[in-house]
């Protein structure tokens, strides 16, 4: 959930506009990313039972610095952020990104019966599964990605555990390429390294920075939307992004911004996650977008 907030004294962030979850004005946030020209910072609110519990805010300058944190140590699902592992993974295997893939029902999700724009039957490009699969984090996208690497499933898992150890991660557990499964975890610091190693890879940075784009799917082009909705906005120069969903690991996001010339990495994990007894707002997330637009 994202709410934009306006800075009036050194200490005190405001909404730009009156907000509010089942009711309750919404008044404490966590800033983690702060446009210091437009004096306007996005984070993640505490109200109601949510709670942000795994923040980590990176200077990407090379330093490595921890500019901002909260439990980021905390190991907890991380929903599709799983992608940008999968995308690394296909990309480090180059395999050709023009071979046709068809969807199957073996990439068809029995876990969580999530939704999905493509068909069993669907024929694309390995380059537009991937495109897919990071911008609008398509699951069955993902899913075929890994079916059709080299040595299959079993290929796939043993190249993730692979880059895994590369990447020096010992608090991060993968056993699905879409993130649709709660076993797939993390920490708030391993998945800044994630990040910070996704954002080395030129067409993961292509593809995630960008608002929407179109591929070609069964030989037609078809649109596909950016899941952050932060991307392409005005006084946001985002340069890798991947949002995440699921019950278990709540809202997760992951993010690459320049700020001015400094990368600064930023990554939040099950924000807004159900606490027991607290019912989730339906769509508490679109509006709070649509508020944070129409405030300017």
């Amino acid at each position: 959930m994202r709410y934009f907030y306006r800075k009036s004294d050194s200490n005190t962030w405001h909404p730009l506009a009156p907000l509010t979850i089942d009711g309750a004005k919404v008044e404490e946030m966590y800033p983690v990313a702060v446009d210091s020209a437009r004096n306007v910072a996005i984070g993640f609110i505490k109200k109601n039972g949510y709670d942000a519990i795994a923040e980590v805010l990176l200077d990407g300058s090379g330093t490595g610095k921890v500019l901002m944190a909260r439990d980021p140590d905390a190991v907890v699902p991380i929903a599709s952020l799983t992608k940008l592992l999968t995308a690394m993974v296909v990309l480090d295997a180059k395999l050709d990104p023009n071979e046709k893939l068809r969807i199957t029902s073996d990439d068809v999700d029995t876990l969580k019966h999530s939704r999905s724009r493509v068909r069993v039957g669907t024929q694309m490009s390995r380059q537009s599964a991937l495109e897919m699969a990071l911008m609008e984090s398509e699951n069955r996208a993902a899913a075929a990605l890994a079916r059709t690497f080299p040595g299959g499933e079993a290929g796939f898992a043993k190249a993730m555990q692979t880059k895994i150890r590369s990447l020096g991660l010992k608090h991060t557990a993968i056993s699905d390429p879409t993130g649709l499964s709660p076993a797939n975890t993390s920490t708030a610091t391993e998945m800044a390294v994630v990040t910070a190693a996704a954002a080395r890879y030129g067409e993961i940075e292509r593809i995630t920075s960008v608002k929407k784009a179109k591929v070609p799917v069964d030989g037609k082009p078809r649109e596909i939307r950016n899941t952050n909705r932060l991307v392409g906005t005005k006084g946001w120069n985002i340069r890798v992004s991947k949002t995440g969903y699921t019950e278990e690991a709540g809202r997760c996001l992951a993010m690459r911004i320049l700020n001015g010339k400094r990368p600064v990495t930023v990554v939040l994990l099950a924000a807004l996650r159900r606490r027991a007894g607290v019912p989730q707002p339906a769509r508490a997330d679109v509006h709070a977008d649509r508020r944070a637009r129409h405030a300017g």
